[in-house]
């Protein structure tokens, strides 16, 4: 007999935030649309800060900057050996970025004040995007449209190395155009297993060193995440995952946040081992610091994760013996998360 324990009664309303608003399709929109804004923000007002905070007389990675080394690797402003030469592009951003924070916001006090609450309730297209937690089909439908943005996203930064000014190469010490990405699936999926140039590596795809990886690794990801979107939007998933996956809120947050877990865990990788991807002469030689945050943001998610896959369970009222190991498991998964990225951090030469 499995073992249970009620987990219905807790009192969690101090945590609730945006579960106020669970069962409110169109104002938990109007939510996230908001918090798009604040980030959007948080990116143009640091920029202009950092503009202002910026000097000519000393290199970039000596500024303690954070957001103007990543304009700068995307080949804007800077020229050979790292050197910033105009600040002109990095103003403009900033500026777009605050511009797109109003619109966005508008958008997010639109939908919490003046929207349909529930998104089946509004007029036109809107409606199509009501969701139901507990409708995979239609929980599909909204996944294949976020999958199709990333998509275009990882595109579009492949044509800014393609064919829109280039970006910065530390091997070649300047910006230039990645006119030959690598399109090989074994080079390219290779890194998934530790494979570069023929033998292992534990650092998995951090231990690509090359622009054309990283380019062509861009063109397979877009394409497949358009691919995969469009799927989502037309069929229904498969009936495996209908019965294996949890469909409510929580379950539906906790899948989001496991993913950028992975996603800060790959980054503190990047951050700390490759110089590829983090030139040191727009960074500056020692990352360490800049991966433990990585490190620490990943486990946090990893427990917001844990977290939130248990409070998925209080639609059924019971935690099983199977759901304790797992999040014992899960936690013994985050200390050699950390245990792993000191021992790398410590031995980097």
């Amino acid at each position: 007999m499995t073992a249970t324990t009620n987990v219905s009664n807790n009192d969690y309303s101090w945590l609730s935030g945006n579960a106020r608003l669970i069962d409110l399709s169109g104002q938990l929109l109007g939510a996230h649309i908001a918090h798009a804004g604040l980030i959007m923000f948080w990116a143009g007002s640091i920029t202009l800060l950092e503009i202002d905070r910026f000097t000519y007389d000393l290199p970039l990675n000596e500024q303690g900057l954070l957001l103007l080394p990543n304009l700068a690797r995307l080949g804007w402003g800077v020229d050979a050996g790292g050197e910033v030469v105009s600040l002109y592009p990095y103003f403009v951003i900033g500026i777009l970025h605050l511009i797109a924070s109003a619109v966005l916001g508008a958008g997010g006090l639109f939908h919490v004040f003046r929207g349909a609450a529930n998104l089946k309730d509004a007029a036109g297209r809107a409606a199509k995007f009501h969701y139901e937690w507990n409708d995979p089909k239609q929980l599909g439908f909204i996944l294949g449209h976020h999958l199709i943005f990333l998509g275009v996203a990882a595109l579009l930064f492949v044509g800014k190395a393609m064919f829109w000014g280039g970006i910065y190469d530390s091997v070649a010490g300047n910006v230039r155009l990645v006119t030959e990405p690598t399109l090989n699936p074994v080079t390219i999926f290779g890194y998934l297993f530790g494979l570069s140039n023929g033998s292992w590596n534990p650092l998995g795809m951090a231990a690509v060193d090359n622009l054309e990886d990283i380019i062509g690794g861009h063109i397979w990801v877009g394409v497949a995440c358009i691919a995969g979107g469009a799927w989502h939007i037309l069929k229904e998933p498969f009936g495996w995952a209908r019965t294996s996956f949890i469909y409510n809120g929580h379950a539906i947050l906790s899948y989001s946040l496991a993913g950028v877990a992975l996603m800060a865990f790959t980054s503190g990788y990047f951050v700390s081992f490759n110089d590829i991807a983090f030139p040191p002469e727009l960074y500056g030689a020692g990352l360490g610091q800049f991966g433990s945050v990585q490190f620490t943001l990943c486990a946090t998610f990893l427990g917001g994760h844990i977290w939130h896959a248990l409070k998925s369970k209080d639609a059924y009222g019971v935690l099983t013996e199977k759901d304790k190991f797992n999040a014992t498991v899960a936690g013994f998964i985050g200390l050699a998360i950390a245990v792993t990225s000191l021992i790398l951090l410590s031995i980097r030469p």
